[in-house]
């Protein structure tokens, strides 16, 4: 047996553990041992979830001693050998705000942050190249393993790995947030552990202090919305709040916001801006014109301001306060620069900046791009209760069945059937709400909304809440405290007709009936983390090849069994996004299809497992994980978003099987050329072949690969064609495995390598493909290419003529690999404009410039765009040629001079408004000058033109 429950809290600003002793009902908050001050340690509540990168010489070893450094537990993430040093915790913040450059700070926001690899080193955003890089991945890792250390040094009976740990996540984390933070964990030394939603931990720690009394405190309750805004995000869920057969209150989560990267990072740093602005610009002397702070002075500025913001909005604030700047290295104190904050203008920028008193139909903005600031995406529309209203009519149906007549309203008229139904409690976590004026104001908005005021829930102490209700959530399973429950609140159902991928093997019911069919996987009212097996029915399951599982719910209160066969018709089923997947035969199993079983389960973080178990081997399971909670998660089942299938393409596939298939054909050479035309008489002009269609002809090429070296008119045309339908190698269900597959006849080749056409087509290919090419591959490319070059020049000889190996054609794909590291990009960019300097050069070649100094990566991380500094060198170079005379010239300025918002990235204002002046008096498209001018999206067009040709019809990516 376990001894104890253990709870962390994985913040954005801090790392809180809370534990209790098993047999005990008492949770306590556990005292994390860190630095305080140089060589001095102290045990404190929480720990900053924060790092600090020292420079060379700056900290002694001594000043560094943790007490368990001596055996060096658990550190691996931590200091492992660590030349600089790095620590964490409170001395890390403290340096941080005096030293730019060197703090990493807000991991966990990173962790969401789908646009940059965050498993690879980018933190701290913007630092100097001197200064070490970790990954949010490690980052995170690091402030598990100190807490991981601190408890083992204090209970070495009791290692924190083997003690029932529950480790809470965003409610709004998607699914690879979610495992980049079991992953964390993992590297911590915590591999087994489960997941808690915060806003669920916070209502159950209000539960847990309120177990003896809880029927009296929730007797006018019927709907709790909890509202926790932490340092990175904002959380919203909805509890509905009804009365069990034994009287006490039966509690059920009816509502998950959407991912809302909103928090007390933006507040500290809208204050960071105001104070810039006021900053002297020189010398300090007061007189100088502002200057925009580099990115690294930035962060430390929002340190500053950071504790400013907790001063100035307590309870026994002063009028105001100084924030002061540091200098850097010798300047560190005569570089010094302040300004004054009053109480006033804080109040005004936070409390009336993110909690505005807005009507209840205000919506959040429609955003023509992100706020980016140290390369995070933050919310454009700041307004929480924006948002919270925008949340409240996603969930205006559930809401008003929790509510029930009164439908939020307590008023004396009876409120329209269109008005905001209102909870009529609230509960509010995180740090922010410490400050009285912001939870008044929310509460204030939330009360006139509602036409009366709202039962808030006292948290006595939102900084802990989190971890001290991660422990009540176990004590609540083992019966000891209330529960969150009532199961799911839908019926879940695999579709059978629609899905060659699992196919029911019964001899009951075999007729087809009109209506899709599909089998229960999980009645409504399962409760989570229970498992369910389906065992008197059995599935035949495709191994090795794409697949797709639908899936449909219903809230209807009808009874169903699971593995029920069921009807799906009526307007009580609704259709989920698909899941589509390549489900792996197990090692050295050639079968392309097994017999299983199906096992359900729903987890407290929102997801559907479906386990297939392997019928002759139960130990062999695959995983589906369905998640429930996503923006077009409710879809018409009559108005399905899935593509119809072309109603041409077996025709198609028969073209092209002619040519390619396993029967020698007499195919005449001319016919091979006519190939594509005939496919586009087919299927129409081939410019405006959707996703799917295209994908399909994908499949029925790759199936077909052997055969394309038959002429050289046959691996023409099946490179042209295989490029094309693949292209751009991501943005759809189950590239990532296509381009995988396709990457395995790298190494092969061409076959007909004197043919200077075939030579152009495979290199079109892989740039078609490049997006969906990892780092090592993309390098690999790279560096076949620069062999060839390099035999060029020397005048190698090879078996065939390097001068037909198309070297325009390389240069294009070489700017379409955006995963290789800058210092690539750098040398790629050098040698393009080199070649740019001679008459002959094809002037297509600008193109290539500006995709590869770009400052918004179309599919790459960001963290590897070329430095500001050498994309204005190369911007430079386009400025002082003719736009009008060189077509590519102004999308490569734009591409280079876009911004980002990004002040790591963007290059300086006053050049930016040069390349504005210029596309004005060169008639450039408005969006173009934009672009340069303010943070906005890429529109249809422009993506096709940063890609370098149309992209698939239908395929939106979110590119920025």
């Amino acid at each position: 047996m376990k001894r104890y429950s253990v709870g962390i809290d994985l913040g954005t600003s801090n790392t809180v553990l809370a534990y209790a002793e098993a047999g005990s009902q008492q949770i306590r908050v556990f005292e994390i041992e860190q630095l305080v001050s140089p060589g001095e340690v102290a045990a404190r509540p929480l720990l900053p979830s924060v790092r600090y990168h020292a420079a060379d010489g700056e900290l002694s070893a001594a000043d560094l001693q943790l007490p368990w450094s001596a055996t060096r537990a658990a550190t691996a993430q931590d200091n492992r050998d660590a030349t600089p040093p790095v620590m964490v915790g409170r001395l890390a913040r403290l340096l941080g705000a005096q030293v730019p450059g060197r703090l990493v700070a807000s991991a966990k926001s990173w962790l969401s942050h789908a646009s940059v690899d965050r498993v690879a080193p980018i933190l701290p955003w913007g630092a100097p190249d001197e200064v070490s890089r970790v990954s949010p991945v490690d980052a995170s890792a690091s402030y598990l393993a100190h807490v991981r250390a601190a408890w083992n040094q204090r209970f070495p009976k009791a290692p924190l790995e083997q003690q029932d740990v529950v480790l809470t996540v965003p409610a709004s984390f998607d699914e690879g947030a979610r495992a980049l933070t079991v992953e964390a964990a993992r590297l911590a030394g915590l591999p087994s552990l489960r997941l808690l939603e915060e806003p669920q931990a916070a209502f159950y720690d209000w539960l847990f202090q309120h177990r003896e009394t809880l029927a009296d405190e929730l007797a006018a309750t019927r709907l709790v919305l909890i509202c926790d805004v932490g340092g990175g995000t904002t959380d919203l869920t909805l509890i509905e709040v009804g009365l069990a057969d034994n009287g006490e209150p039966r509690l059920t989560r009816i509502g998950v916001g959407n991912h809302l990267m909103l928090g007390g990072d933006n507040m500290d740093l809208a204050l960071a801006h105001l104070v810039e602005a006021r900053l002297p610009g020189g010398a300090g002397d007061g007189k100088a014109a502002p200057q925009r702070l580099s990115a690294a002075s930035l962060s430390q500025l929002v340190e500053r301001c950071r504790a400013v913001k907790e001063q100035l909005l307590s309870a026994d604030a002063p009028e105001s306060a100084s924030v002061t700047l540091l200098g850097a290295g010798s300047k560190l104190i005569g570089g010094a620069r302040s300004a004054q904050v009053s109480r006033d203008e804080v109040e005004k920028i936070i409390v009336d900046g993110f909690f505005p008193q807005v009507a209840a139909h205000a919506r959040p903005g429609r955003p023509r791009g992100a706020i980016v600031e140290f390369g995070l995406p933050y919310a454009t529309d700041a307004a929480v209760t924006r948002h919270i209203a925008a949340f409240l009519e996603r969930f205006a149906a559930q809401s008003r069945k929790a509510l029930g007549d009164d439908a939020g309203a307590a008023a004396l008229a009876p409120p329209e059937p269109t008005a905001l139904p209102v909870p009529d409690t609230l509960l509010l976590n995180g740090g922010v709400f410490r400050a009285d004026a912001l939870s008044r104001r929310l509460a204030d908005t939330l009360g006139n909304w509602r036409g009366a005021p709202l039962n808030v829930l006292h948290n006595d102490n939102p900084d802990v809440a989190v971890a001290r209700g991660a422990v009540a959530y176990t004590l609540a399973r083992a019966g000891f405290a209330p529960k969150i429950g009532g199961g799911s609140a839908r019926s879940y159902f695999l579709v059978l007709d629609e899905m060659p991928a699992l196919a029911e093997r019964s001899d009951n019911d075999t007729d087809a009936a009109s209506a899709p069919r599909g089998i229960c996987l999980l009645p409504r009212g399962t409760e989570e983390g229970h498992e369910i097996l389906i065992a008197d029915r059995t599935f035949a399951l495709r191994l090795g090849h794409p697949v797709r599982f639908h899936l449909v719910s219903s809230s209807a209160d009808t009874v169903y069994e699971p593995g029920e066969l069921v009807e799906l018709s009526g307007a009580d089923f609704v259709r989920l996004p698909p899941i589509a997947t390549v489900v792996q035969p197990r090692d050295g199993q050639r079968a392309t299809e097994t017999t299983v079983r199906i096992a359900t389960s729903l987890t407290e973080v929102g997801t559907l497992d479906v386990h297939c178990i392997e019928l002759d081997n139960p130990s062999q399971r695959w995983l589906l994980e369905f998640q429930l909670r996503r923006e077009d998660a409710q879809v018409d089942l009559a108005v399905d978003g899935t593509p119809q299938r072309h109603p041409a393409l077996d025709r198609a596939i028969e073209l092209i099987d002619r040519p390619f298939g396993s029967r020698a054909h007499n195919v005449d050479p001319k016919e091979i050329k006519r190939l594509r035309a005939q496919l586009e008489h087919l299927l129409g002009p081939r410019d405006g072949w959707n996703s799917a269609l295209l994908r399909e002809l994908f499949g029925a090429l790759w199936e077909r690969a052997r055969r394309r070296r038959r002429s050289a008119d046959h691996e023409r045309l099946w490179l042209n064609l295989a490029g094309y339908c693949v292209r751009p190698g991501f943005g759809y269900p189950l590239d990532e495995w296509r381009v995988e597959q396709l990457w395995t006849l790298f190494d092969d080749g061409i076959q007909y390598v004197q043919d200077s056409q075939v030579w152009s087509e495979w290199w079109t290919l892989w740039r078609r493909a490049a997006g969906g090419l990892d780092e090592d591959a993309q390098l690999r490319v790279l560096d076949a290419m620069d062999y060839l070059q390099q035999a060029a020049q020397s005048r190698h000889k090879l078996p065939f003529d390097v001068a037909k190996t198309g070297l325009t054609d390389m240069v294009r794909l070489s700017a379409s690999l955006e995963r290789i590291p800058a210092e690539r990009k750098i040398e790629l960019g050098e040698a393009v404009l080199t070649r740019l300097k001679k008459p002959a050069e094809n002037p297509q070649s600008w193109w290539a410039v500006g995709r590869i100094g770009a400052r918004q990566p179309f599919y790459g991380s960001a963290h590897s765009v070329v430095p500001p500094e050498v994309a204005a060198q190369w911007l430079d170079a386009i400025l002082a040629l003719d736009w009008k005379k060189v077509d590519p010239a102004a999308f490569a300025a734009v591409q280079i001079a876009r911004m980002t918002g990004d002040r790591s990235r963007d290059l300086s204002d006053e050049l930016r408004a040069t390349v504005v002046r210029r596309l004005e008096t060169t008639n450039a498209p408005r969006a173009w000058i934009t672009m340069v001018s303010e943070t906005v999206a890429l529109d249809n067009a422009d993506e096709g033109r940063v890609f370098g040709e149309s992209l698939p019809a239908g395929l939106k990516l979110l590119s920025g």
